[in-house]
């Protein structure tokens, strides 16, 4: 079986072009839906699902009627949608790492608890991890996940390998969430970990991810410093501000 055969059809495309995209030049073709259709043996609409996802990420431009071109990556992610750590920094030419700081099961704090839908004290899964770019430290992470996932996160590779692939290959696709996003001063543990002073902005995000039966499964936070890390966003102009005035 190959690495991404548990992964929807067109969900192995994506990855396969997701591969070839460091070796092309922007403004450079990628094969039309037809194309990918008759390489993979899959229906133009799995085809076109595929290279949609790489649009929506901006790896890629769709030209109608001329096609599907590579464009320079954007330096950020878009707040919008959550892409594994490493496919992000790859995307950007960056070399990412993770220094695993914890890993343990233990009982839900009652935070956790309400933001799982879980019972007070149920166990629950925490990992920590330092990720990184080039060797220079762009987040701290902690993720608490459900009890179910426990067999998988404490024996998953997570200094070189992918939680949320992991996740997948276990039966545990995760499908969409909510977050929220703040300012916050770094404490000294950050200071120390970001190679920041103590007090420096941090960009925080916080989320919960649900599987595809909307059942919750992980609680996060990343504390980004804040010069080097960012959020794009998507906005559409209320409609009762006709000029865009407030």
């Amino acid at each position: 079986m190959s690495a991404t055969s548990w992964l929807p059809q067109y969900r192995q495309i994506e990855h396969a072009l997701r591969e070839r995209l460091p070796a092309m030049r922007p403004g450079e073709r990628l094969p039309s839906d037809a194309e990918l259709c008759d390489e993979f043996g899959v229906s133009r609409m799995t085809a076109r699902n595929a290279m949609q996802r790489l649009a929506e990420d901006g790896l890629v431009e769709r030209i109608p009627g001329r096609g599907t071109f590579v464009v320079a990556p954007p330096s950020h992610r878009y707040a919008d949608r959550l892409m594994a750590f490493s496919h992000e920094m790859e995307r950007q030419g960056r070399v990412p790492d993770s220094r695993l700081l914890a890993r343990e099961i233990r009982p839900a704090t009652d935070t956790e608890a309400s933001a799982l839908a879980l019972d007070a004290a149920e166990p629950v899964v925490e990992v920590r991890r330092l990720r990184r770019a080039d060797a220079v430290p762009i987040a701290i992470e902690t993720a608490i996940l459900v009890g179910r996932a426990a067999d998988v996160v404490m024996a998953a590779d997570l200094e070189s390998g992918s939680l949320h692939e992991a996740l997948a290959r276990s039966g545990l696709i995760l499908r969409r969430g909510n977050a929220t996003i703040a300012a916050e001063a770094a404490t000294a543990e950050d200071a120390r970990l970001l190679e920041v002073g103590e007090g420096d902005p941090l960009l925080v995000e916080r989320r919960v991810i649900a599987d595809a039966h909307g059942r919750p499964v992980e609680a996060t936070e990343s504390r980004y410093p804040g010069e080097r890390y960012a959020l794009n966003v998507r906005f559409e102009v209320d409609a009762g501000s006709p000029d865009g005035a407030a």
